[in-house]
């Protein structure tokens, strides 16, 4: 069952990247300020550099280190192609962040939001402060003064998003929040923005050292 999920996955991403090959990849550079040559353009995501092949569409990771040239998965690669696919002409981000039930259009995911990638999140860094503090420093966080945990971190360069956490104590289970740019599904699908906070949860699970595994398509 799960290798024929997988392979539907695949299916999905395929799809998408002949779709990329088709776009105009010049308007895409200006409306995004991408850096790009001739074989590729290049994206900023978490901290994460992704190439772009202009011939072939196909996304690898750019930076040096253990992901150099391997293939993202599912809900990074979708968030770059929908991105390109779905944003308005001339996105701007509010600079407004907001709980994830007052971003536009999302409400149908609010449920899975909240009982896959929310629990995901305490359950992975429960306990785990320290951690979770330094990954959001390599994540290029900006520290907020709220939770035990409270950074603003670029999803891409002029798109951020904030992760909290409160650890568990005597009195309350650990517990964990996200926030939103208000005017993040004018550069995405309203669906794509679950793939951002399950991206965030594993970006952060990667760059903390712990066992760092997709929640979709994984």
């Amino acid at each position: 069952m799960m290798k024929e999920r997988q392979s539907n996955y695949d299916k999905v991403i395929e799809t998408w990247r002949k779709k990329f090959l088709e776009m105009d990849h010049e308007e895409l550079i200006r409306r995004f300020h991408l850096d790009a040559d001739k074989e590729a353009l290049y994206v900023t995501y978490f901290s994460q550099v992704l190439r772009l092949d202009r011939k072939t569409g196909v996304i690898t990771y750019e930076n040096e280190g253990a992901l150099k040239g391997q293939r993202p998965g599912f809900n990074t690669s979708m968030t770059i192609y929908n991105m390109f696919h779905y944003s308005l002409p001339q996105p701007f981000p509010s600079g407004k962040l907001v709980p994830f039930r007052e971003v536009k259009r999302v409400y149908p995911f609010e449920k899975a939001y909240q009982n896959t990638i929310i629990l995901k999140l305490v359950k992975t860094f429960s306990g785990h402060v320290k951690e979770m503090t330094e990954a959001c420093e390599r994540l290029d966080g900006t520290s907020m003064p709220q939770g035990d945990v409270g950074y603003v971190i670029p999803v891409f360069p002029f798109l951020n998003i904030a992760v909290l956490f409160w650890d568990e104590d005597e009195e309350f289970s650990a517990q964990a929040n996200m926030l939103f740019d208000s005017n993040i599904t004018d550069f995405m699908h309203e669906e794509n923005v679950v793939g951002v906070a399950s991206d965030a949860v594993y970006y952060l699970t990667l760059a903390a050292g712990l066992d760092a595994k997709e929640i979709y398509g994984g």
